[in-house]
């Protein structure tokens, strides 16, 4: 088992600047790689406080503005223009950030892209449906709307 300081929140294991004991290939090819997680240390104490302010920093401040946006999120389709061929196929994929950018445009309020997590890839035109973390009790759904760029 490795023990690992999550730099981001990562989903079903914990939160930015939680100390956790993964197995070590999930550790070695998944969460070091793709920079979730760094290696656990006793110099890394001092490292953990900085992610956790920066997460509180990042989080909502109040339980009442995330229940807020939360349901303004659910209430409202956020519409995304792509590049798309013609049968309704993406050039590429949606990205965390380009829903994020899209909510901003739409003047729902500001979310982290860091905090929105997608079941599947979104490579095709239609609804589709993503989920945001305003706080570690605050969850809300999206409905996106891909549309094909005229």
């Amino acid at each position: 088992m490795s023990k690992l300081i999550l730099t981001s929140e990562v989903s079903g294991l914990g939160s930015a600047g939680d100390v956790v004991d993964v197995k070590n290939g999930y550790a070695r090819n998944y969460l070091i790689p793709q920079g979730f997680a760094v290696q656990w240390s006793k110099g890394g104490e001092k490292q953990i406080e900085q992610i956790k302010a920066a997460r509180t920093a990042r989080e909502h401040a109040t339980l009442e503005e995330a229940q807020a946006l939360k349901a303004k999120l659910e209430s409202s389709t956020v519409k995304l223009t792509v590049k798309a061929g013609s049968e309704g196929r993406l050039f590429g994929s949606v990205k965390t950030s380009d829903i994020a950018e899209a909510v901003e445009k739409a003047g729902i309020g500001a979310i982290d892209k860091k905090t929105i997590e997608l079941s599947a890839p979104i490579k095709g035109t239609g609804r589709h449906e993503a989920t945001v973390r305003l706080r570690n009790d605050v969850v809300a759904a999206i409905t996106l709307e891909v549309v094909a760029a005229k």
